[in-house]
């Protein structure tokens, strides 16, 4: 009896259209072969321990996006080292500020929009340009740092929440942080 109670896997490749998702402010979706499942310790890194390992999170990097400027800002040691425009949420799908820690990065993102469950493969038509640096979750949809094709957004109230960037500055962002970097998204 318990056995039937229990729920059972969703796969997130999942589209169902005659059960459409929801219309409400989140995120746009995307998917990828090696996307984490919800709740395991792979999807959240352990809290601010640092190591001495080379490999480790560089506790003094950190990400500072300010909504109004259409910019993120790149510090490290407290020291700004460079910036970068961006396009942030549009009215109704507004980027949320806060704290939060890079949670994902994945080269060659598959997207899913977030309305239809259209698949759209790696490649130039990509609505997430060729990287993705999640920051954000509710489950569901993901917020993060992605590239773009559609270049005159950035510096626009534009996404689904999310932060485009111009690919060749999204490949170097991309470079720069890993797992557990800090992202503070400011008004």
């Amino acid at each position: 009896m318990l056995l039937e109670q229990a729920p059972k896997p969703v796969l997130a490749v999942s589209v169902h259209p005659q059960n459409p998702i929801p219309l409400a402010p989140s995120p746009a979706k995307f998917l990828t072969p090696r996307t984490p499942k919800f709740a395991t310790s792979t999807l959240f890194p352990p809290s601010k321990q640092p190591s001495s390992d080379s490999n480790s999170i560089e506790v003094h990097l950190q990400l500072v996006i300010k909504l109004n400027e259409r910019r993120v800002y790149v510090y490290r040691n407290q020291q700004l080292q460079t910036s970068y425009p961006i396009a942030v949420g549009r009215e109704g799908w507004e980027t949320p500020v806060g704290q939060y820690q890079v949670i994902q990065m994945i080269s060659n993102p598959t997207w899913e929009h977030p309305l239809t469950g259209e698949i759209i493969p790696p490649g130039p038509d990509n609505p997430l340009g060729s990287r993705w640096i999640g920051f954000w979750t509710d489950g569901t949809n993901y917020i993060g740092f992605h590239g773009t094709p559609n270049t005159e957004t950035v510096g626009q109230a534009a996404s689904h929440g999310c932060i485009r960037m111009f690919n060749q500055d999204v490949l170097v962002l991309f470079d720069k942080v890993k797992i557990g970097t800090p992202v503070i998204v400011e008004p």
